[in-house]
């Protein structure tokens, strides 16, 4: 693992991944080119991500299978609900069973477009960060014979791509998320995933991994009722997507900002202001954290400035 690792990294080199586009949209050329990654990820084995072998087929993703395989000691990531009590309580200590992998599993990306994704400080947009890590979700599984499928919203509609696995299909979802994030920098609109996880969970089959993308901004009642409901139905990972600004402070200085007709004059000298300013975003993100955990969904913070997606799972 750590040869494999390092022979990765050197084969990746920053001007390797040099962004082809300007940043504020998700050009088709760029979400194709997100497949490149998909072999190196293929060699990393995720607990939260990544799941072992299941016959002929790698599932890119760790979830549930119906035949029970075998069971071994527990180990940090194994999924909870799993432990094998009978087992544990005799040999006093922690046992987990393990599951088959199902083949041709259904995996969706449920990618939020809307007002609050067009935003970007350094390097690019959250909506085309969010973009791209949703081509390359499609591009794994196409790879490992998952059928794909993906929801795009753009804070008013909701676009539908039915899950299967071919490159037609891939090709016409791409095509559809670089308009999408092209047409929402001219008019973006407010909205909330509520609807759209709804929309989600009527076509969804059983045992599916979903893939939310978003910055969850504004992350509401209803939205969590969604969420937690739809948790319920299959493996849910929150990629929460956010900005540097999102997380601290800009450099000392007097600074204004406009939403509308609205505008507000703040200075961030005070180290005070700069530590409550951190704290409420990290409040913010920590929140999603813990209601992850609570329904057992898996959380996958990315800040747009740390580099690609696919250095951001190699990492974890």
């Amino acid at each position: 693992m750590g040869k494999l690792k390092k022979l990765t990294e050197k084969l990746f080199k920053p001007k390797d991944v040099k962004p082809l586009g300007n940043g504020l949209y998700a050009s088709l050329e760029e979400l194709m080119e997100q497949r490149r990654f998909v072999p190196y990820l293929k060699n990393y084995q995720f607990s939260n991500v990544v799941s072992a072998r299941a016959g002929d087929v790698k599932s890119a993703f760790k979830g549930r299978g119906m035949e029970f395989e075998e069971i071994r000691s527990y180990a940090f990531g194994d999924d909870v609900r799993d432990i094998d009590w009978r087992v544990t309580a005799r040999k006093q200590k922690p046992y987990t069973k393990l599951f088959a992998e199902e083949k041709d599993r259904e995996i969706y990306v449920l990618l939020d477009l809307s007002a609050s994704m067009v935003f970007g400080t350094k390097v690019e947009l959250k909506s085309v960060a969010a973009a791209k890590i949703a081509a390359l979700f499609g591009w794994l599984s196409l790879e490992n014979k998952d059928r794909f499928g993906c929801l795009i919203y753009d804070g008013k509609e909701t676009y539908v791509f039915k899950p299967q696995n071919s490159r037609a299909g891939m090709m016409a979802v791409l095509k559809k998320i670089s308009e999408v994030s092209a047409l929402v920098l001219k008019q973006s609109n407010e909205g909330r995933l509520a609807k759209s996880l709804q929309v989600l969970q009527a076509g969804l089959k059983s045992r599916a991994a979903v893939f939310v993308i978003s910055d969850f901004y504004g992350f509401d009642e209803a939205d969590k009722k969604a969420l937690a409901t739809l948790s319920k139905k299959a493996q849910v990972y929150c990629v929460n997507v956010y900005d540097v600004l999102e997380d601290n402070a800009p450099k000392a200085g007097e600074y204004m900002a406009a939403e509308g007709k609205e505008r507000v004059v703040f200075e961030t000298k005070s180290k005070g202001f700069r530590n409550t300013y951190h704290a409420y975003f990290a409040a913010k993100r920590q929140a999603l954290r813990d209601f992850c955990r609570k329904f057992a969904c898996r959380y996958i913070p990315v800040r747009t400035d740390e580099g690609p997606f696919y250095k951001v799972l190699m990492h974890r």
